[in-house]
């Protein structure tokens, strides 16, 4: 079994702090969104390789997985042209046989993966029922209970089975024939070569792709969901307040605080993540995170993001603020 993980794009959506960091490495209730992948898939049967497609930034990728995760096998290819998920996954070609999970790493799911030793169908992809799935892609299933057409961003509302980001493959190279049929025949939306159309091609070929719902699917696309990832984190496992210290501040679980932190005279949490190295002071932060080597002082934040060796001082608001920014300091 290989995993691949395309990460090549540039996260525009979760900019200032995209500009310095990919997308990947965003701090969600103490660890980058990538992180919790990884951890995710501990339960996959016969793993063989990760394979990672990285574009901008992504020596920042490699850096952590082999800092963090320095017994995985792992391999970098990079996506020099951003013309969609399916070329990304083209690039992988010399290297994939076999089974094959695929993973968009700015969702996290929870999913047994060890059932797919047993599986049955050619090809699995995991759905959820919500409520707008007009930003996402939605899957049709037929009165047997197998897929007969993913569409993606679709402009109505009828379909609400959204795909979540996660694909098993039984036969790769089946996969890898039908991008190459899809790129032949210049199957693309907006300039990109979306993997649904690929996948389209292989249904319309007899492949028998079943869905797997899943109850849990956090999305890390925009900041506001990734508050929300945060939220739900802290709220199912990330919680350390137990374990923070005594000090002159005060805490409201769920929260992650870094043992590193130093923080006074504060009020801390709920649903906040304060990193590694943070200095925090007068402060009450609430619903937000707070990347490395912040320093936030005389200050009310909610619903906030602020990035890496940034400086808060002296306000009142929802901050969305880059690494190494500056705000309310004279």
């Amino acid at each position: 079994m290989k995993i691949i993980i395309p990460l090549a794009g540039y996260g525009t959506r979760l900019r200032p702090h995209t500009f310095t960091k990919p997308k990947p490495l965003i701090n969600v209730a103490g660890k980058p969104v990538l992180g919790h992948v990884l951890d995710g898939l501990h339960t996959l049967p016969g793993l063989d390789e990760v394979i990672f497609i990285t574009g901008y930034l992504g020596e920042q990728i490699e850096a952590y997985v082999s800092r963090e995760y320095p017994d995985l096998k792992a391999r970098y290819l990079e996506q020099k042209v951003l013309d969609g998920q399916s070329s990304a996954i083209y690039l992988a070609r010399d290297y994939l046989e076999g089974p094959l999970l695929m993973v968009f790493v700015d969702t996290l799911v929870e999913t047994d993966l060890s059932r797919l030793r047993e599986e049955e169908a050619d090809a699995v992809v995991w759905v959820k029922e919500v409520e707008d799935p007009r930003r996402f892609g939605v899957a049709g299933v037929g009165p047997e209970g197998y897929v007969t057409r993913l569409v993606e961003k679709p402009r109505d509302v009828s379909n609400n089975l959204v795909v979540v980001g996660f694909y098993y493959f039984k036969d790769a190279a089946r996969l890898i024939a039908a991008i190459e049929e899809q790129i032949r025949r210049g199957m693309m939306l907006k300039g990109e070569y979306f993997l649904a159309d690929a996948i389209n091609l292989m249904l319309e070929k007899g492949l028998r792709m079943r869905v797997q719902p899943v109850e849990v699917w956090e999305d890390c696309g925009k900041p506001e969901t990734v508050l929300h990832t945060n939220e739900y984190l802290l709220s199912h496992g990330r919680d350390n307040s137990a374990r923070v210290k005594p000090g002159s501040f005060v805490v409201i679980p769920p929260v992650y605080i870094d043992p590193t932190a130093e923080i006074a005279y504060s009020v801390i949490g709920p649903y906040a993540t304060i990193s590694a190295s943070c200095k925090i002071e007068n402060a009450i932060i609430r619903n937000s995170i707070i990347d490395e080597g912040a320093l936030i002082m005389d200050a009310m934040l909610d619903q906030s993001m602020i990035g890496r060796e940034a400086r808060v001082s002296g306000r009142y608001r929802a901050f969305n603020v880059g690494d190494s920014s500056e705000v309310g300091f004279s």
